[in-house]
């Protein structure tokens, strides 16, 4: 996945410049959750090497060592505020670790991960929220990965609706899942209740008659 060379991500009152290989990512400091979790996005998902970082084969990073990282290039992260980032995230990007020293993007990496997830029994109807923009392409092709390592679906249409609306007018996709799971197609589910798929074939979705 290609990454902008500038990312801008916020946490509150006071702004911090962070440069890398002459990349520059804002930190000001307001509307500290909502900023940091870009930031974290972008370290734990498709980065971790702008702040000097690896994750291991399975996407976890050393709570300390991100902490020390960031603090490092100018981001006055705690502990506190990491926890707090983590627990109160309306979509659980992130994932502790049962013993809470290792930390995680629960999916939506770019990067090469193995997140070890296990095949499940999807419910029989998922949903897929896109912007209007890109259905006709679904219509012939299918619904691919594209550079992430699969398909995200939500468990409702509202859900799907919020993620489709992020890039512009959002067309909910409904997924036969059941029927594609009983086809062959493996279903796995992601720490906070996003199902994945490596592809959904175009036979399985439910276009909406408007989309056209």
């Amino acid at each position: 996945m290609l990454i902008r060379a500038s990312r801008q991500v916020e946490i509150p009152r006071v702004a911090w410049n962070i440069s890398l290989r002459g990349k520059s990512v804002k930190i000001v400091k307001d509307k500290e959750t909502v900023k940091t979790s870009k930031l974290l996005s972008l370290i734990l998902r498709h980065e971790p090497e702008r702040v000097g970082l690896r994750l291991d084969g399975a996407g976890w990073v050393n709570v300390a060592e991100l902490l020390e990282a960031v603090n490092r290039h100018g981001v006055p992260l705690t502990l506190e505020d990491l926890k707090h980032v983590v627990a109160t995230n309306d979509k659980k990007r992130f994932a502790l670790s049962d013993d809470r020293l290792k930390i995680r993007a629960s999916q939506g990496h770019s990067v090469e991960v193995d997140l070890q997830y296990q095949p499940e029994v999807p419910p029989e109807f998922l949903y897929h929220g896109t912007p209007q923009k890109f259905v006709e392409s679904i219509r012939a092709t299918g619904l691919n990965k594209g550079e992430r390592h699969d398909v995200h679906l939500s468990p409702n249409a509202t859900t799907a609706a919020k993620v489709g609306q992020r890039r512009g007018r959002p067309v909910v996709l409904k997924i036969r899942a059941g029927e594609m799971q009983r086809a062959g197609h493996v279903f796995r589910r992601s720490a906070n209740d996003v199902w994945l798929a490596a592809f959904v074939p175009v036979e399985f979705i439910e276009f909406e008659q408007s989309d056209r």
